[in-house]
């Protein structure tokens, strides 16, 4: 645990993904900024997901942990 998950994705996703949004040239240095942000990103979303999980004594993170974790961080309120 605690491991960061940037190393989980490639890099040539991350380049597609901020190419798709604008015809430009994509530095390797900015994919691998963008990697190392969205693993970041992704591993404290699913560190709060585990524990919304763990608070209710389940075994099984569900789809609603996930989306009240994005929720809290980024202080979207639910409708």
């Amino acid at each position: 645990m605690g491991v960061a998950l940037a190393e989980e994705f490639t890099l040539a996703p991350m380049r597609r993904l901020l190419k798709r949004h604008g015809d430009l040239k994509v530095s390797e240095e900015a994919g691998e900024e963008m990697r190392r942000i969205i693993g970041d990103y992704g591993s404290r979303l699913a560190r709060m997901a585990v524990e919304m999980a763990l608070k209710e004594n389940r075994r099984t993170v569900l789809a609603r942990d996930v989306r009240a974790a994005w929720r809290m961080l980024e202080g979207v309120e639910e409708v």
